[in-house]
């Protein structure tokens, strides 16, 4: 027996709905372009495919070490970097647990819909977040940090959390001037930053930044499946959590650190997962990562330019918090992200990534990082601009032909470069 479902959509010129059998193969491979998950190399997925080992083995000592000094390297730092079987937001819990205590004040830039989602998990923990608004089409209001912090006589805010590179909007924010805000106050509030969609596709200097807590996830610019995130963490961080008050025991820090040190873990790790992991770092620098940030860059420019010459917008309107990782576009009035999402996902076998939070049905979102080439960024913009047409969305052609031409040219590759 065949089972059939409409696929939501009309064809041109009549109100009918198109049906499907429901199991229909689709061929060819899923253009998977949402902002992570990103796609995962086949040379990670061969990797996880090993054998489980023991985990008290020496050979296990020896690949904890690996990821741990590996992930050192990606963090830019010499401090402790702690891995956790999670998602990333375990890594925001780790973060907070550690270093603060009930009814702390913590101050937070509502970036997007993932800055709202960390304050609201600060609010679950008893802490107290003040969220700064922003109209989600910007990055960080560095000023405005600066402003609060300075009233903060009394010091009662003791970290300042901000979202690197927010998923949801395509924006991207400077964290070296946030790092400066916070020291031209004079304020000891410590930094955290979440790096979950943006380490290993955009620069990021843990150290250099004095950041004190970055917190990153495995499923974007580190090309794994989801389910592990980290913790990198300051000596200013690790002193704070000697007299942080909130309960934690999964979470803890100081056990973690005592067990890396010869490449073990207190408990059960992803073993698996730590195999593509090292695998994923070898790639990474095996490209280089001064041209894995070119690359990024370059694509978020050839995406651009796509949706300008579409007469689209997108959302970030300042050019300095342009995301590398992904490009968030705005829809013409009247009509639905969602109804574009799900006929390219239905007629074209893509997933694009939708709009979050106040930004629902408002926004796609197009995912250009990870394991990613010129090839695949064309192919994505030829199905968004086939999929614009087969939806009625009013835009001008040549959008895909417009990023042809830019990543064609020698020149334009090599100033994205250079800019990078």
């Amino acid at each position: 027996m065949i089972f059939y479902y409409c696929k939501h959509i009309v064809a041109i010129g009549t109100s009918t709905p198109i049906l499907e059998p429901k199991h229909m193969r689709k061929p060819g491979r899923h253009f998977l372009q949402i902002p992570g998950p990103s796609t995962v190399p086949d040379r990670v997925l061969r990797a996880i495919d090993n054998q489980t080992m023991d985990h008290r083995s020496p050979e296990f000592g020896v690949l904890g070490r690996r990821a741990l000094d590996g992930m050192k390297s990606v963090f830019n730092t010499t401090s402790d970097v702690i891995i956790y079987p999670a998602s990333g937001t375990g890594a925001w819990e780790a973060a907070l647990v550690n270093t603060l205590s009930p009814g702390d004040t913590v101050l937070m830039c509502e970036t997007g819909h993932f800055a709202w989602l960390w304050d609201r998990l600060a609010k679950r923990l008893g802490l107290k977040p003040e969220l700064i608004d922003t109209d989600w089409r910007q990055a960080a209001d560095v000023d405005a940090i600066q402003a609060r912090l300075r009233k903060d006589s009394a010091h009662d805010i003791k970290a300042v959390c901000v979202v690197h590179n927010e998923t949801s909007t395509g924006c991207t924010s400077d964290i070296a001037a946030v790092r400066a805000a916070i020291d031209a106050t004079g304020h000891p509030a410590l930094l955290m930053v979440d790096t979950i969609s943006s380490l290993g596709s955009v620069e990021y200097l843990h150290d250099d930044w004095g950041v004190d807590v970055t917190v990153g996830g495995s499923q974007k610019g580190l090309m794994l499946p989801p389910g592990l995130s980290f913790n990198a963490v300051s000596e200013k961080a690790k002193a704070a959590s000697h007299s942080a008050a909130l309960p934690r025991s999964y979470w803890d820090w100081d056990e973690m650190i005592a067990s890396n040190k010869t490449g073990y873990f207190p408990y059960t790790p992803a073993t698996n997962m730590l195999y593509g992991l090292v695998e994923a770092i070898d790639m990474l620098n095996e490209e280089g990562m001064e041209h894995v940030f070119a690359r990024h860059k370059r694509h978020a420019r050839a995406t651009r330019l796509a949706v300008e010459t579409w007469g689209l917008e997108v959302l970030c309107r300042v050019p300095e918090h342009y995301s590398p990782v992904l490009t968030a576009v705005m829809m013409p009035e009247g009509h639905s992200a969602d109804a574009l999402r799900r006929i390219i996902h239905t007629e074209l076998n893509m997933s694009l990534g939708s709009g979050l939070g106040r930004l629902q049905d408002r926004v796609f979102r197009i995912g250009h990082l990870g394991d990613f080439n010129d090839l695949m960024l064309l192919g994505t913009l030829s199905g968004i601009e086939v999929g614009l047409a087969r939806a009625e969305v009013p835009h001008n052609k040549g959008g895909t032909q417009a990023a042809i031409n830019f990543l064609a040219s020698t020149e334009d590759a090599q100033n994205a470069d250079r800019a990078a």
